[in-house]
């Protein structure tokens, strides 16, 4: 954002209001979403502690099958040092993935986070969370760019 003028920063900042007013009360009306939201804040705050063995138990099954907990630490370790402390998020969005030939079965949200780092102004965190058997909504998968 450093290279934006005031004007565009100030359009830029109204937006995403906009966009945060509009897509939380759409979906704060929906408990599946109430409860996947607050699941992803607390795994993100774990994410943020630089907790890769906590963030590792908390995720999915789907989650685990993918990924040892070693190169799951090292990899939030590595990603955590390029983008540096968070300073502030926001979610953007709540929303249910595209149906399609690639969605494996199951019940999905992807929520969608404007966030900014120490070393990062503007950064997108994607967090996708999958309801489990016992009912619980938990990590599958994360992203951070």
């Amino acid at each position: 954002m450093k290279h934006l003028t005031s004007g565009r920063r100030a359009m830029l900042v109204a937006l995403c209001a906009c966009m945060v007013g509009i897509a939380v009360p759409a979906t704060a009306q929906d408990p599946r979403a109430s409860e996947a939201q607050a699941a992803t804040l607390a795994w993100l705050v774990m994410a943020d502690r630089d907790d890769g063995a906590g963030t590792y138990n908390e995720a999915a099954k789907r989650f685990r099958d993918a990924i040892s907990q070693e190169q799951w630490t090292a990899a939030l370790a590595k990603a955590r040092d390029q983008y540096g402390p968070t300073v502030r998020r926001t979610l953007l969005t709540t929303r249910a993935p595209d149906p399609g030939k690639d969605t494996p079965p199951g019940e999905f949200l992807i929520l969608i986070f404007r966030s900014e780092f120490g070393k990062h102004d503007m950064a997108a965190e994607t967090v996708t969370m999958e309801r489990e058997t016992d009912g619980k909504w938990r990590v599958v998968g994360y992203l951070m760019r």
